[in-house]
């Protein structure tokens, strides 16, 4: 286990120097109401005072119920200034244009929520000056397990080097509600959803394979695909001549 006191002055000092060099007045983050949300909440919190989070339901039920509950949760115990903004009509509007010109997969209707939730917060950091926060954590990273240009895209991420399992003892480490650290991580795109069941393997083994490159043939088949296929996320997009 990591020292968590220290980790916290370390990346309180990372959010701090970012904001300076971006001369900005504040961050502003995506509140999902999940564990990695969470944590990134509380830290830029800690490291500035002028942090705020925005939830953004989209067409999912849970995203209007345990989702937001969890959000405003942990917002509240932290102190951490929270509005709605419902992008439901944003979805239906693009998927309607759309339309027209194509005939959109399942992947690409999945997509447009994570992608339509961060043209917001970025409209929301260019009107007030904030840096936008990213949640992403390393297994996700390494399994390619996020939106390119969605929740792939930010301007700081305090805990892009935690495994799963490192974010859940870090949330017990700071006393997070217990609502977020105990449910099944989900990304909310839909009902009945969640990362491990998408993913076909569960976050301890993704964890386990990444940090000490063990894992039994069935979980190491899977992670490896994942991550093959996913190449594309992690590199800067392609120019000519570099």
């Amino acid at each position: 286990m990591r020292d968590y006191k220290l980790e916290t002055e370390k990346r309180i000092k990372f959010i701090q120097d970012a904001l300076a060099e971006a001369h900005a007045d504040g961050i502003i983050i995506g509140n999902s109401g999940g564990k990695d949300s969470a944590l990134v909440m509380i830290l830029c919190k800690m490291a500035c005072e002028n942090t705020e989070s925005i939830i953004i339901p989209c067409s999912s039920k849970r995203n209007f119920t345990i989702d937001k509950d969890d959000g405003m949760e942990v917002a509240e115990k932290f102190g951490i200034k929270t509005r709605v903004l419902d992008i439901t009509p944003q979805k239906e509007l693009a998927m309607e244009a759309l339309s027209g010109i194509t005939e959109l997969n399942q992947q690409a209707i999945t997509n447009l929520a994570p992608r339509l939730r961060m043209l917001s917060l970025y409209a929301v950091g260019a009107s007030e000056n904030r840096l936008v926060a990213g949640t992403g954590n390393a297994s996700e990273y390494h399994m390619g397990y996020f939106t390119k240009w969605g929740d792939g895209a930010f301007d700081l991420n305090p805990i892009a080097d935690l495994t799963a399992t490192e974010v859940f003892e870090y949330l017990r480490y700071l006393e997070a509600p217990s609502a977020v650290i105990e449910k099944a991580p989900s990304a909310g795109l839909f009902e009945g959803q969640t990362d491990e069941d998408d993913m076909g393997v569960t976050y301890a083994a993704i964890d386990k394979y990444i940090t000490t490159g063990e894992a039994n043939e069935h979980d190491k088949a899977i992670i490896d695909r994942y991550h093959a296929r996913s190449g594309h996320k992690r590199r800067p997009a392609l120019r000519y001549g570099e």
